[in-house]
């Protein structure tokens, strides 16, 4: 279904992966997946990134954000049949996977718009949830718009066209309790 947003493309499929394998799915990630818990640097000081992550590609697909440049993982045979499964889906190629673990309902990723140069100019993002539901916000940069909704496991939503160019996105902290959460954003790195 179209979420009716001025100046964006957002497509969002609610039951894209059945619910029982969605929750199985994240637990199996969650056990192989090497995960890091990267810094930043915020005002001269480091600081970690309020949750686990993971960057798998295509050789040389190295993504940088925030001063922080990740070099690929090889694709395991789980990850490229979800890459498989949500290309179809969406009429896109993806070369890259970056994997975020929400380990409860404390970690978030905050505000920002995916739009790295070697993302391209107009990217698709095809973000996949698994396990527990959280909200997604989603704000324009230069006007008073706002939506938020929230991303039950199983879920994939899909940013196209000037949604980077004109929205930014955030997964915020809660005070309200909610267990570990899987997020896939499935890009392509334009070399």
């Amino acid at each position: 279904m179209k979420i009716p947003l001025t100046d964006a493309d957002v497509t969002f499929l609610p039951n894209f992966i059945a619910l029982s394998e969605s929750k199985v799915l994240a637990q199996q990630l969650y056990a192989d997946i090497p995960w890091r818990h990267d810094e930043l640097m915020m005002y001269g000081k480091p600081v970690k990134v309020p949750r686990l992550q993971a960057w798998y590609g295509d050789q040389g697909t190295d993504y940088t954000y925030s001063q922080l440049t990740m070099a690929p993982l090889p694709w395991t045979n789980q990850l490229l049949t979800l890459k498989q499964q949500i290309s179809e889906a969406t009429n896109a190629e993806f070369n890259s996977v970056l994997v975020n673990c929400y380990r409860n309902h404390q970690d978030s990723v905050s505000w920002h718009s995916d739009d790295e140069p070697e993302l391209g100019e107009m990217p698709v993002i095809a973000s996949l949830s698994l396990g527990a539901e959280r909200f997604f916000h989603l704000k324009h940069k230069f006007k008073p718009l706002s939506h938020k909704f929230k991303l039950p496991s199983g879920s994939l939503l899909i940013m196209k066209g000037n949604t980077q160019k004109y929205w930014q996105h955030a997964v915020l902290k809660s005070r309200i309790y909610a267990p570990m959460r899987i997020n896939l954003t499935f890009r392509k790195i334009i070399k």
